[in-house]
């Protein structure tokens, strides 16, 4: 594929863009350059048409259908990014004292209430900066709580098999031991592995409900009061959340602290490294350890205000304001009735897609399972009977326009798709997706190798994923030239 310095030539320049002269006159000479940097010679068209060529090869939701599982890439509205970007939004500076910050802070205090609300938690704090970062918080503020009781020992974090991927990593993080939970066959915890697993030393649990499997854990509150028995609590991966939305409340599941991802359940922008926002809610045990600072409501106005036990502060500036603001205008667009309604149709648009996909010969992971917002495809048996993988049925579905869901993860179902077509699909673009399934699965059985050597439309064919990873070579090697 074609790069910027293929277009480049000598002395070419996109002059508008190069400083003045007397731009540079006051700047001390140990500040200036010897030799011009090593950009591309092109002119200013040019480097406008070469990155609007590069944009329209991207994948993204406002594109392709993007039926991620477990990430739910749906459409944000754009009413939600100009309601954030109002100059009295845009132009407050992050350090700009309380007395003239009434109007944020009044939004950002209506926020906390409207998670408070659609979670069950007593508390929310908005600062983390991302739904790892929000994890982090749920298991520190559990480690905290065990401290203040001097119970030191607790120092284990049961994660089930079906829990989403980063749940280890983030109790590794936070210095616990983790221990595995093994999930029977209909995809629930099995209880007796729980009750194996618990004791002296259990510190909490963390899982999502629906689960990665796209299930609802039917004995949530039996989990919930074995854990709490033991004197452990339970974390909540909001990953999930969007399946039930205005239906049920984690804290009524029996959960003590939660993070929500708003690029997931609250529409703001998902994927490319952020912006991102994980508030985190808890109970009546954990409010006090919650990250600060919190706005708080009083006779006077808003203000900030420090829980008594806090975790400390994770972000600078009190968490990422636009990416905060933008969840409330899709918060207050929606209303109570349209929460509910978030669950409703990506429920009902994955369980169509699974109908579907299942009638075009697909195998469903769980068939006897009613799945909530995401649902599994295992491709096995098309390993077995074409040795076709999944990576490349993943692949293949590049070239019919779509992106492929994700793949292999769940790592207990064999050559698994995990699929999520959220809410904000319409039928129509569902039934493509399906017909596109249906003729990569007619291909992997009339000419697997036109399969297991997709992509064939792209620019760039198939990679060596092993070797990209290991051997990751980006560097580009320009001559110096003079000034």
């Amino acid at each position: 594929m074609e790069t910027i310095f293929d277009l480049a030539r000598a002395q070419r320049r996109a002059g508008a863009q190069v400083p003045a002269p007397e731009s540079v006159e006051d700047l001390p000479k140990t500040a200036l350059r010897e030799h011009l940097p090593a950009l591309p010679e092109v002119s200013e068209l040019q480097a406008v048409r070469h990155y609007t060529r590069l944009s329209g090869l991207n994948y993204s939701i406002d594109t392709q259908f993007y039926p991620l599982g477990s990430c739910t890439m749906k459409y944000n509205p754009r009413g939600t990014h100009r309601a954030a970007s109002t100059p009295g939004f845009l132009d407050r500076h992050p350090l700009a004292p309380v007395s003239v910050s009434q109007g944020f802070l009044a939004c950002l205090h209506e926020l906390q209430e409207i998670l408070q609300r659609a979670t069950g938690m007593g508390s929310v704090s908005l600062t983390p900066m991302a739904g790892a970062q929000g994890e982090f918080a749920g298991v520190a503020m559990i480690r905290s709580y065990h401290a203040a009781r001097g119970d030191t020992g607790r120092n284990e974090i049961l994660v089930p098999a079906t829990a989403h991927g980063t749940n280890p990593a983030t109790a590794s993080m936070c210095g616990c031991i983790v221990r595995e939970v093994a999930v029977g066959p209909d995809g629930d915890v099995e209880i007796e592995a729980l009750k194996a697993a618990v004791g002296p030393a259990t510190a909490g649990l963390m899982t999502t409900n629906p689960s990665t499997c796209g299930l609802f854990e039917r004995r949530i509150e039996e989990i919930a009061a074995i854990v709490h028995d033991a004197g452990g609590l339970l974390y909540y991966d909001g990953a999930n959340l969007n399946a039930v939305l205005g239906k049920v409340k984690p804290a009524d599941m029996g959960f003590d602290v939660l993070h929500l991802n708003l690029h997931k359940t609250f529409a703001t922008p998902h994927g490319g490294g952020g912006p991102g926002a994980g508030p985190v809610g808890a109970g009546e045990l954990l409010a006090p350890y919650l990250p600060g600072p919190i706005v708080e409501k009083t006779a006077e106005g808003y203000r900030w205000t420090e829980p008594p036990h806090s975790i400390g502060r994770l972000s600078a500036f009190m968490g990422n304001a636009g990416i905060l603001l933008r969840a409330l205008a899709y918060a207050l667009m929606l209303g109570s009735e349209g929460m509910q309604r978030v669950g409703e149709f990506a429920t009902l648009n994955a369980n169509y897609l699974a109908a579907r996909l299942g009638q075009e010969g697909f195998d469903i992971a769980y068939p006897n399972r009613r799945a909530c917002h995401e649902f599994i495809v295992t491709l096995a048996a098309q390993k077995r009977r074409f040795g076709v993988s999944a990576m490349d049925f993943a692949k293949r579905l590049l070239d019919y326009g779509v992106h492929a869901p994700t793949t292999y993860f769940p790592l207990l179902v064999p050559e698994c798709f995990l699929i999520e077509p959220t809410e904000t699909e319409s039928k129509e673009e569902i039934d493509a997706f399906v017909d596109a399934m249906a003729n990569v699965l007619a291909e992997a059985e009339s000419n697997p190798e036109l399969v297991k050597s997709a992509p064939h439309d792209l620019p760039a064919k198939r990679l060596d994923d092993v070797e990209a990873a290991r051997r990751l070579d980006l560097r580009w090697q320009a001559r110096k030239r003079s000034l």
